[in-house]
C-alpha cells in the first residue's frame, strides 16, 4: 500500500520558496518511500524578439570586422600557394 507523503510546514515552505519569483518554469518534487527527497527547479526566460537586434553603429562595426577577417584568410591562402 502506498505511503501517505509528509508535508509538514518546513516542506511547504522550501517548496513555496522555490516557487517565489518565477514567471515560466517547473517545480519537481521527487519522493522516495512516502519522503520527499529532491526538490528540482528549472526555470525559463523568455525575450522580446526584438531584444536581441544590436543598433546599426554595432553592426558596421561588425561588417568591417568580417571584411577584414576575409583579407586576412585570403593572404594566408596566398602565402600557402606561394611557399608551396
Amino acid at each position: 500500500m502506498a505511503k501517505q507523503v509528509e508535508l509538514n510546514d518546513w516542506w511547504q515552505e522550501r517548496i513555496s520558496d522555490q516557487l517565489k519569483g518565477m514567471e515560466y518554469g517547473s517545480v519537481l518534487i521527487t519522493v522516495h518511500d512516502g519522503r520527499i527527497v529532491q526538490i528540482d527547479r528549472t526555470e525559463r526566460k523568455r525575450f522580446d524578439p526584438s531584444a536581441g537586434v544590436a543598433p546599426a553603429a554595432v553592426n558596421s562595426d561588425s561588417a568591417q570586422e568580417k571584411k577584414t577577417a576575409q583579407s586576412l584568410k585570403s593572404a594566408s591562402r596566398s602565402s600557402k600557394v606561394a611557399n608551396g
